[in-house]
């Protein structure tokens, strides 16, 4: 049987749909590209955004025209918020939410025997969504370099424009062991990278109830102080032996002051780049928002990290268009933008969404309004990530190469600070780590020279 996989969405969703991949791989399934011909198709979704949706219900309609008695599955976010409306569109034979996804193939065996004619639905109320599901350790990713590792799921933030939390749920941890124990085996099959991600990463262990021995460390002052949340992973995994590095997915300024930060910077194996979701660089905005922090809060913490190292990478989102938002809230955006000089800022358009208080708020901008703020920002953006890389020319950075790219003639990969990296190379160096001085910017990187 062959069977295609379609992701949409976040790290979460890749590491999860690698996870089924593994799974449907042992019960002898082939997996195929999701344009060719298969007899399974599975959809994880994603439901951030009211184009995540309609990309998603496009790929639906898009497989029964490659295989009109395929089995198609609808699984994750979009399918646990918006279940009926999943499963109105023609030729939907499954839809299941986010803490069903590990079930699926005893679901597609089920749909396969008994051929039903309506959708069978396998979601569960977001409230009931308060276990771990443990999906076991992957052991490959597309990227032989860098692996990403689930170590958290669920969000309870409840910011007035995020549907996720109802997509997600509560948030639950992963247990240490279980995390320890997929790095040791990713390791071992040579990856070099940790990427360390999940819904809201920051708030790994910080869960009521869940356990998590209690850890008294000397820190660099020499002070007794007791570590918790994400360094408790972030310290063990450092302590492995081995050439390797550790990534952070995403960090939230709600949970992670600048003090939390300068302590995260002890740990030589992790990567000088955090991706720190600003989401805007207005008060007013950011209040409306119920993000709990302002842009002064966010600013200490870029001073914390560009103090230990001036070219320390920041990458961020942000949300344009946010009902109510005026031109000086706009204003206020991209004066963080060019003040921090972020590596790369990912800009979205607002978007209504079920459930959500914001999508409730008077004061929502017009399409073209949005638009053309977002069509400005992601140019500003673009050249205060120019100015950071032309920054970085001279100094020396520790590159992990990925591929040789035929198109330009060199190997890529990224730097510690999460700089797309080109050099010359006579020999293969991919999968290995080589310090590189920075020569100049080139296309969304800069070129180099290895040492």
């Amino acid at each position: 049987m062959k069977i295609a996989f379609y992701t949409l969405g976040c790290k979460v969703n890749q590491y999860e749909t690698q996870a089924l991949k593994e799974k449907f791989i042992d019960k002898g399934y082939e997996i195929v590209e999701d344009t060719e011909f298969a007899d399974v198709y599975v959809i994880n979704t994603c439901t951030v955004t009211g184009l995540a949706d309609r990309k998603s219900r496009q790929y639906i309609r898009r497989v029964k025209r490659i295989n009109a008695d395929c089995i198609t599955a609808v699984i994750g976010c979009y399918a646990q918020v918006n279940p009926e409306e999943v499963g109105a569109i023609a030729g939907v034979d499954i839809v299941a939410g986010t803490n069903e996804k590990n079930k699926l193939p005893l679901y597609v065996e089920e749909a396969m025997a008994q051929k039903n004619i309506i959708p069978v639905y396998h979601v569960k109320d977001y409230q009931e969504l308060c276990e771990y599901e443990e999906t076991g350790s992957i052991t490959s990713m597309e990227s032989r370099t860098r692996a990403f590792i689930k170590i958290q799921e669920g969000c309870n933030r409840f910011c007035s424009y995020c549907v996720i939390p109802y997509a997600r749920g509560a948030v639950r941890s992963r247990a240490k062991e279980d995390i320890l124990s997929e790095a040791k085996s990713l390791l071992e099959k040579g990856f070099k990278e940790l990427v360390l991600t999940g819904i809201n990463t920051a708030l790994y262990g910080m869960e009521p109830g869940f356990y998590q021995d209690e850890e008294m460390i000397v820190d660099e002052n020499g002070e007794q102080r007791k570590i918790y949340g994400i360094e408790v992973i972030v310290r063990a995994l450092n302590a492995l032996p081995g050439d390797f590095r550790i990534r952070l997915g995403s960090l939230e300024p709600t949970v992670v002051n600048a003090e939390y930060v300068k302590h995260l910077l002890n740990y030589n194996k992790l990567c000088h780049h955090f991706h720190l979701s600003m989401q805007s660089g207005s008060n007013a905005v950011l209040s409306a928002m119920n993000r709990n922090y302002d842009r002064e809060m966010y600013f200490e913490m870029v001073n914390e990290l560009r103090s230990a190292d001036p070219r320390f990478g920041i990458s961020t989102d942000i949300i344009v268009g946010f009902p109510g938002e005026t031109e000086r809230d706009f204003r206020d955006s991209v004066d963080m933008v060019e003040k921090v000089e972020f590596c790369k800022v990912h800009v979205f358009k607002y978007s209504k969404r079920p459930m959500t208080k914001a999508a409730q708020m008077k004061g929502h901008l017009a399409p073209e309004v949005k638009n053309k703020r977002s069509e400005e920002l992601i140019r500003i953006a673009e050249t205060a990530a120019q100015n950071f890389y032309t920054r970085l020319s001279g100094c020396e950075r520790m590159v992990l190469f990925e591929e040789y790219d035929s198109k330009t003639g060199y190997y890529r990969g990224h730097s510690d600070n999460f700089i797309e990296v080109y050099c010359k190379s006579e020999e293969d160096i991919s999968n290995t780590f080589a310090r590189v001085t920075m020569d100049k910017p080139y296309r969304l990187g800069m070129l180099g020279t290895i040492k």
